[in-house]
């Protein structure tokens, strides 16, 4: 199984029957690969869709259905299309109930750096301000370092996205939570031991007596 693939498929669990659930570009995006139809989650994107489904297959891409990053998505039955302004009231105000953003650095206090990239140009901020500020839960999913660097630090380096703390942090190596004390460890990937998983963590982790192994189903 893929680091990718770990991730998106315990993330996949978090996310209950008949919630409205945004997916951030990139690796949150393919979460939706791992949720049943009949589960009742409907996906939201903020360029203005509501009941987003996978990836199509080859060949059978729509231009005119994408997610905010512009990849090729397909929709459910259902499904439907609003402005921007729409769009995001429905994130401003409070209504999605999980948001799945990717990250490029957490800090001990839960803090999420996502939308500077050192060396790139970048468009902007885009939604993810709006979506740390206005979801009622706050899923990172990403990689546990990058060439080798961890992501979890000590203090983000990079610009915050908001001051909210997020609700949890599942990367390829584990799942941990922040809390109003630190980073708690509370889950390890499968094969990975957690003397591996603070080796690739900069930041203090709160380790239990027992870390059980995620479930991937």
């Amino acid at each position: 199984m893929s680091p990718e693939e770990i991730i998106q498929r315990r993330v996949a669990s978090e996310l209950r029957p008949g919630t409205l659930v945004n997916l951030g570009i990139g690796l949150p995006t393919g979460v939706a690969k791992f949720i049943q139809p009949e589960r009742g989650i409907l996906f939201q994107s903020e360029n203005g869709i509501v009941g987003m489904g996978s990836r199509p297959p080859e060949g059978m891409e729509d231009e005119e259905l994408t997610d905010a990053g512009g990849a090729f998505i397909t929709a459910v039955p259902g499904a439907a299309t609003v402005d921007s302004t729409l769009s995001f009231g429905l994130i401003r105000g409070g209504h999605l109930d999980v948001t799945v953003l990717g990250g490029l650095e957490v800090d001990e206090k839960g803090h999420l750096a996502n939308w500077v990239v050192p060396g790139k140009m970048v468009p902007g901020m885009g939604g993810a301000m709006d979506l740390v500020a206005g979801a009622r839960r706050v899923i990172i999913a990403m990689q546990h370092t990058a060439k080798g660097r961890p992501k979890i630090v000590p203090e983000c380096t990079l610009p915050l996205t908001a001051n909210r703390r997020v609700t949890l942090i599942v990367t390829d190596l584990a799942v941990i939570e922040p809390t109003e004390t630190g980073l708690v460890l509370r889950e390890r990937a499968p094969g990975v031991a957690v003397a591996d998983i603070v080796a690739a963590t900069s930041a203090k982790l709160t380790v239990p007596d027992h870390v059980p192994e995620m479930d991937l189903g």
